[in-house]
């Protein structure tokens, strides 16, 4: 009689849930092992790129369906019994099942949590009831990009929409708003881009502003302004805006309140910590948003929520799960988006550590300005390029990019040596391709570099 198969429930059908899902069967094919793998997600939609839904929003992308990598009748063609709309509410590790909200207990031999993170909701946002007043919403799921186009639409050429968060998401859909002549106002309880330093998150506002939104810094909302159960107004203590449509974009935070009481490890905010192959227990796996993930550099355990660092977690883990060795050793915090509005054009990239995170180093930091060019081609544009190295060892610690077109992707060659952990004289000397389009013969980013290692 042959074995029965390795039972296998994933919680969650995006990035990790389903990375993991195939990456499981392609490796038991490979190392003889039979599994049997069941996702369950709450949502509509499976395999998404929530990065896109901005874009989606702006018009730069025709369709929802568009953002769809795999749709749920090709994850179950290859073998994978996908239930959506079916919500995970308890785990038992002990007799391990997990249940559902309607009750339903299904067993399994190996459990993999990758439920994600939804968006952040603050009370003001809220009526009594928990819902949100219309008007208002977040950007994390397909069917959020759908309600927003069909409130945008709506919407008449005057209206004035406020964006709560100033981070990547907030920016985003600022860009997406402006796009369609709305009035905006961006409101943030920091000064904007907090993963930015302060020199260059005011390139990023400067840039908001010059495109016609109002910033508004350091403000903290208290509440809205309502009408008939519809938004009419943003306040916060010393200011307040009328608003048609409020934008909630103030962060995510892991959905994992199903293990609660399961004896699992958890952070404060709720995020798990998985090894390298995924693992957090005997026979329990995680990997995605709904954990944190190790930055290689000081070896610190951060919440990064991206699409990125969930793929490769989850490919790692399924290749384990089913008898594999992948590993995912971490990263070094890069990340870019971009802003675009007439003619306005500024991308933004970093990578690294901040200076808070690398409180208690003795570092080297500069700021230095330059063109994405050669200075005397047509296409030339500003660049700015932060570069932070330890003077002790010379360690490259981090880089921040923000400047005209081109000027973003450059943040892939500090990362590489992050990655390797060179040094700035590294970042500096570096054999970087030349011509009059692309670069100066000093690469800027090497002049950059160069700079900050002569002040060592």
């Amino acid at each position: 009689m042959s074995a029965s198969p390795q039972r296998v429930v994933v919680v969650g059908a995006d990035a990790a849930g389903m990375s993991a899902a195939h990456q499981a069967l392609r490796t038991a094919r490979r190392t003889g092992r039979e599994l049997a793998i069941t996702v369950l997600d709450k949502g509509t939609h499976t395999s998404y790129s929530a990065c896109g839904i901005p874009y989606w929003m702006a018009g730069d992308v025709a369709s929802g369906d568009d953002l769809v990598a795999r749709t749920a009748e090709q994850h179950r063609e290859a073998g994978i019994d996908l239930r959506l709309g079916t919500e995970v509410v308890a785990a038992d590790l002990a007799a391990r099942t997990v249940t559902t909200a309607d009750g339903t207990v299904v067993e399994y031999d190996d459990l993999v949590v990758a439920s994600g993170a939804p968006a952040v909701v603050p009370d003001w946002a809220l009526r009594p009831d928990g819902s949100a007043h219309d008007g208002v919403g977040v950007v994390k799921t397909l069917d959020d990009g759908a309600e927003w186009l069909e409130r945008f639409a709506a919407a008449g050429d005057d209206a004035r929409v406020v964006v709560v968060g100033g981070g990547y998401v907030g920016v985003e859909v600022a860009e997406a708003a402006l796009r369609h002549g709305f009035a905006v106002t961006v409101i943030t309880r920091g000064q904007g881009m907090s993963m930015l330093e302060d020199e260059m998150k005011e390139r990023v506002n400067a840039a908001l502003r010059e495109a016609g939104a109002e910033v508004v810094l350091g403000a903290e909302v208290t509440g809205l302004d309502t009408r008939d159960g519809r938004v009419t107004g943003v306040h916060w203590d010393g200011g307040s805006r009328p608003a048609d449509l409020v934008v909630v974009a103030t962060g995510v935070r892991p959905a994992t309140s199903f293990l609660t009481g399961s004896g699992l490890e958890m952070t404060g905010n709720g995020a798990l910590r998985p090894d390298p192959h995924g693992r957090v227990a005997e026979h329990v796996w995680a990997a995605g948003d709904c954990c944190e993930v190790r930055r290689r550099i000081d070896d610190a355990w951060v919440f990064r929520p991206l699409g990125t660092y969930a793929t490769k977690h989850g490919r790692a883990l399924g290749d384990s799960l089913a008898g594999g060795s992948l590993a995912f050793d971490g990263m070094v915090d890069t990340a870019i988006t971009r802003f675009v509005h007439g003619d306005t054009y500024l991308e933004i990239a970093r990578t690294g550590l901040s200076r808070d995170e690398a409180a208690g180093l003795d570092v080297v930091a500069l700021v230095t300005e330059g063109t994405t060019t050669t200075d005397y081609m047509p296409e030339a544009e500003p660049i700015a390029i932060w570069v932070m190295a330890d003077r002790e060892t010379r360690r490259l610690l981090g880089v921040q990019v923000v400047g005209g077109r081109g000027a973003g992707k450059r943040i892939d060659t500090a990362a590489a040596v992050l990655w390797s952990g060179g040094t700035v004289d590294d970042l500096a000397w570096m054999d970087l391709a030349y011509a009059p389009p692309f670069s100066s013969t000093w690469e800027v980013l090497g002049v950059a570099a160069r700079r900050v290692a002569e002040r060592i």
